[in-house]
């Protein structure tokens, strides 16, 4: 093998593909809204007229059912690169389902909320709650429909791991990664701020 050859493969290796640097740059973006809200919540937490209260519950029992459906679809993930069929597809449903399941737990929480006296639009420590959780809860919405499409291609498509669906795997599992991985801060920092 000549120089030429063995530094395009070099090259080729440390480069990230243009939609995975999109999704990064995206998921910076995103990262730095929820900054700017977690840091507008101490500010107004300083200002005193603030309710102190307890996370529901469900809201934790939620975080358990994000991080499963992190699980499973890297579980899937890596049973579609190794040719398992079944395991992908049954792994990618049931991530749809925890993803479903995780909102479902949320909308729980906000009903739990309003139960322990913390309804929206009643003072701003609940109100940063709700505004948080629920923008995470669009986000989480945006990797439902990324699901959709995949178990779409799933089960509609040949199977076949081309490194284009691959990379389109590669792109859902990094968002969903994400979105899990940012709940697991938000709820960190609301349980220690409130």
């Amino acid at each position: 093998m000549n120089a030429g050859a063995v530094t395009e493969i070099r090259n080729s290796r440390s480069k990230i593909h243009p939609k995975q640097f999109a999704l990064l740059i995206a998921c910076a973006s995103i990262m730095m809204m929820f900054a700017a809200w977690t840091s507008a919540y101490i500010v107004r937490q300083a200002a005193g007229n603030w309710l102190e209260f307890r996370m529901p519950d469900l809201f934790f029992v939620s975080t358990a059912v994000i991080l499963l459906s992190s699980l499973s679809l890297h579980s899937s993930y890596i049973s579609f690169k190794r040719g398992n069929e079944q395991m992908y597809k049954l792994l990618l449903v049931t991530t749809f389902i925890l993803g479903i399941a995780f909102l479902v737990l949320q909308y729980m929480g906000w009903q739990a909320m309003i139960e322990i006296g913390v309804p929206l639009k009643t003072n701003p420590s609940g109100d940063f709650v709700y505004m948080i959780s629920g923008a995470h809860a669009l986000h989480i919405l945006g990797g439902i429909a990324v699901l959709i499409v995949a178990m779409l291609h799933a089960f509609i498509l040949k199977f076949n791991p081309t490194p284009a669906r691959k990379l389109r795997f590669e792109l859902t599992l990094t968002y969903w990664h994400f979105v899990d991985l940012l709940w697991v801060y938000l709820l960190l920092f609301l349980t220690l701020q409130g």
